[in-house]
C-alpha cells in the first residue's frame, strides 16, 4: 500500500496502516475490543474506528495502548523497529548504537489527533529511546482540554519554533524558540500550542517502555484547571 505523504514530503503512516497494526497487537495480546475499550475508559466505538483506519488516535491514546500492551510507541507506529516483544531494558544487554543516517526526505511521521505530528528523526532498537520532532498546529494537543497524559520514562524537549505551554504537574511554563525542557514522564503533563503559529521542537523519550506499564494518571480538580490555562503561565 502507498504510504500517503506530508506536506513536508516525508514518508506519512496512514491511518488504514496504523489500525491494522493496532488490531493485530491487541489481538496478539489475547484482548478483546470491549476489554481494551474498559481498561483505557473508551468507548468500543472508539477503538473499533482506530483499527479500522476512520480516526487517528490521540497523543494520550497512543501512550495508553503501548503502555497496555508493554511496547513503545514507536513498535506501535512503524513496521521496522524489530519485535514487538522484548524484555525490559534492564534484562537486555547493553549495546552501542552503530552508524545510521536518516534522509529527511525519507523519515517516517505520522499525524495524529488533536493537530499533532511525529516525524521519527532515528530509531535504536537496542535501547528504549523514542527521538522525534513533534508539530503543533495552532490549537493542537498532546491530549483534551482538562486531562494529562502520565507514563514511564524521563522527557526531554526543545523548542525550535513557536510558542509551546507545557503542563507539568502543578507547574506551567511557556517555551520559546531555543527553549528547553525535561522533567519524569510519570508526572502528570500536557504540551499544548495556544498561539497562531506552528510549533516544532524536538522529543526525546527515554525508558517509556519501563518495567511496569502506567496509562495515564487521576487528576485532581486543580490539575484540571492548570490544563484548561485557568491558573498563571510561569516563564
Amino acid at each position: 500500500m502507498a504510504k500517503e505523504r506530508n506536506p513536508h514530503g516525508s514518508g506519512s503512516i496512514a491511518p488504514t496502516e496504523l489500525g491494522p497494526r493496532l488490531r493485530a497487537i491487541r489481538l496478539r495480546h489475547g484482548v478483546g475490543l470491549r476489554e481494551l475499550a474498559r481498561r483505557l475508559e473508551l468507548s468500543p466505538s472508539s477503538i473499533s474506528q482506530i483499527e479500522t483506519g476512520r480516526i487517528r488516535p490521540s497523543v494520550r491514546t497512543l501512550y495508553a495502548l503501548a503502555a497496555e500492551f508493554g511496547v513503545t510507541v514507536d513498535e506501535i507506529l512503524f513496521d521496522d523497529v524489530g519485535p514487538l516483544h522484548m524484555p525490559p531494558a534492564a534484562a537486555r544487554p547493553a549495546a552501542e548504537p552503530g552508524l545510521a543516517v536518516q534522509r529527511a526526505h525519507d523519515r517516517p511521521s505520522i499525524s495524529l489527533n488533536s493537530g499533532v505530528r511525529w516525524d521519527r528523526l532515528m530509531f535504536w532498537g537496542d535501547e528504549d529511546v523514542e527521538f522525534l520532532e513533534a508539530t503543533y498546529e495552532p490549537g493542537g494537543a498532546s491530549s483534551p482540554d482538562s486531562s494529562f497524559v502520565r507514563h514511564n520514562g524521563h522527557e526531554f524537549g526543545h523548542v525550535l519554533s513557536g510558542t509551546l505551554r507545557v503542563v507539568v504537574g502543578f507547574d506551567e511554563y511557556v517555551l520559546g524558540p531555543g527553549d528547553s525542557i525535561t522533567f519524569p514522564s510519570s508526572t502528570p503533563h500536557r504540551l499544548v500550542n495556544d498561539g497562531p503559529e506552528t510549533v516544532r521542537a524536538i522529543w526525546v523519550v527515554r525508558g517509556r517502555r519501563g518495567v511496569e506499564a502506567v496509562a495515564e494518571a487521576a487528576v485532581p480538580e486543580q490539575l484540571e484547571q492548570r490544563a484548561a490555562g485557568v491558573n498563571r503561565k510561569r516563564r
